[in-house]
């Protein structure tokens, strides 16, 4: 059916330039060859593995704290915090504090990677071939416009969890109280596991938006037979 399909196609083309040939036939091969489907499932894929990836660099030693793209600083709201406390003498403290905060982040990423996986199984067909000739981090972008809300809600948790462990909360409640107790200064108690949850989920999908940035630019990245037939569409 194919060959018979292929030459109706030459049959129309016989009065057509080469290159007009050329068009057309890469467009009934592209359009026959690869299903949405396909594109779908090769997505999901390059996501899980993305996420994969980038969760397992977020949660090793350093992951965060020694990464400048995603480590996490003292709560830029409470600037003033940081900056009373250091010129006092205090800078240790809030040093000492930003990496176990940064530690949470971590041990709670341990946990990140079956909430995205949860998150990827429920993708639709509809966005799939405009995601896969998108920008060079629109798969992550999509991910993270769908499920931030619902990440947010399950993460949290882990966080608080996290940062518990590992004292960070403790130190923010030390550093918090000691800066209330200075004289003539305005009072705050901002929420850090918010602001934890946040960042740390921002790193995550910058991890994940460079291993789809690696995928997409690089053949050798593309570890499956699906993904490269996936992506080789954009090449």
């Amino acid at each position: 059916m194919r060959l018979v399909c292929l030459y109706i196609v030459f049959i129309f083309l016989a009065g057509c330039t080469v290159q007009q040939i050329q068009q057309t036939l890469g467009d009934y091969l592209e359009t026959d060859e690869l299903t949405t489907e396909q594109v779908t499932a090769g997505l999901k894929e390059a996501l899980v593995k993305g996420v994969t990836t980038g969760t397992s660099k977020a949660s090793s030693l350093n992951g965060y704290f020694g990464n400048p793209k995603i480590r996490i600083p003292f709560p830029p709201d409470v600037q003033r915090v940081e900056e009373k406390l250091r010129s006092i003498g205090l800078g240790g403290e809030v040093d000492k504090f930003v990496e176990t905060l940064n530690r949470g982040a971590e041990e709670a990423a341990k946990e990140a990677k079956p909430i995205f996986v949860e998150a990827i199984k429920g993708m639709t067909v509809q966005d799939a071939w405009g995601i896969l000739k998108g920008t060079d981090n629109e798969a992550t972008q999509y991910l993270k416009a769908k499920t931030s809300a619902q990440l947010t809600a399950k993460f949290q948790p882990v966080i608080k969890q996290a940062l518990d462990k590992t004292s960070a909360t403790k130190y923010y409640g030390d550093i918090i109280s000691t800066y209330n107790k200075i004289p003539f200064v305005d009072k705050v108690n901002p929420d850090l596991e918010s602001y934890a949850t946040s960042l740390a989920l921002e790193g995550l999908f910058t991890l994940v938006a460079e291993e789809e940035r690696e995928i997409r630019a690089n053949p050798g990245a593309r570890t499956t037979e699906l993904l490269k037939k996936v992506f080789a569409q954009q090449d």
